[in-house]
């Protein structure tokens, strides 16, 4: 079961994806963190971000809408907090990096890079949930590949670029992301979504829009990731409506090399472990 990506080692395929497992103190009390292949943490940026007013989350048929808006409590307590208590584990530690401008993904970055305890950094270039930077980025190649270019520049740690789904040809994407020097690919984040409330005549969600996961965006991942693995050397982390050990296959046949849980964490706590399982089993 075990793997290599970019250079990170992992005793199995099967990671929790950013924004689904906080920094894994709450799950870290419910199972042995160090049985999962890797964690993703949440975005951290530079400065804490108190994230999007409420509501910013629905359920949806076959899926859910979030529109966090990246809340997380900074750079700086993260590297004071959060990192610490994910050095008492084993398992890698991959940071999902945000930010606004190009400059606050590089200071962040180069401050994770100095720490041994960071095994890989995921630049969210995709986040369709703030209302500027992040998805700006995701859908411009020319920005893509300045800011991975950029990063790769600030930093020696393995740097897994995650693209968006909400573009017009996902493979130009890939491709600027490679050009520029990325490691590895994450692929999807969520896609743009909408729900009204019939008897109040409103969006559910305070921004109105959200990020749409769960099970009814994986057709649309595994098509993503079949079409981005023919276009790019680099190795490609599936994502997208992960429920079972069937799903995690299905992307590895599509052509990922790993698999990000996310939207089962809420409705499972433990089916990261149980797809772990189901995976031994077919292998």
């Amino acid at each position: 079961m075990g793997i290599e990506i970019a250079g990170i080692k992992m005793k199995n395929p099967v990671m929790v994806a950013s924004g689904t497992f906080g920094f894994g103190e709450e799950y870290s009390e419910l199972y042995d963190l160090n049985r999962l292949g890797a964690i993703v943490t949440k975005s951290v940026t530079l400065l804490p971000r108190e994230g999007n007013p409420p509501p910013r989350i629905v359920e949806t048929p076959a899926g859910m809408l979030n529109s966090i808006g990246l809340q997380n409590d900074g750079l700086k307590v993260f590297l004071e907090k959060h990192l610490p208590y994910l050095s008492k584990f084993t398992v890698p530690v991959i940071v999902n990096v945000a930010g606004e401008t190009l400059d606050e993904y590089v200071d962040v970055v180069k401050a994770l890079s100095k720490e041994n305890r960071v095994d890989g950094i995921e630049l969210n270039i995709s986040c369709p949930n703030v209302k500027k930077g992040c998805m700006a980025f995701g859908i411009d190649p020319k920005l893509t590949e300045e800011l991975v270019k950029a990063a790769k520049k600030a930093s020696k740690k393995p740097i897994i670029v995650k693209l968006s789904p909400n573009v017009t040809d996902i493979t130009v994407i890939a491709k600027a992301a490679e050009k520029a020097g990325a490691d590895a690919l994450s692929l999807i984040n969520t896609i743009m979504g909408m729900a009204i409330d019939i008897k109040t005549k409103k969006p559910k969600l305070a921004m109105i829009t959200g990020g749409l996961s769960g099970p009814a965006i994986k057709p649309i991942a595994v098509r993503m990731v079949w079409q981005v693995a023919q276009a790019v050397k680099v190795p490609v982390i599936g994502i997208g409506g992960i429920m079972t050990a069937e799903d995690a296959y299905e992307f590895m046949l599509a052509g990922a090399s790993a698999v990000q849980v996310g939207t089962a964490n809420f409705v499972d706590i433990e089916s990261p472990l149980k797809i772990i399982e189901g995976l031994k089993k077919y292998i």
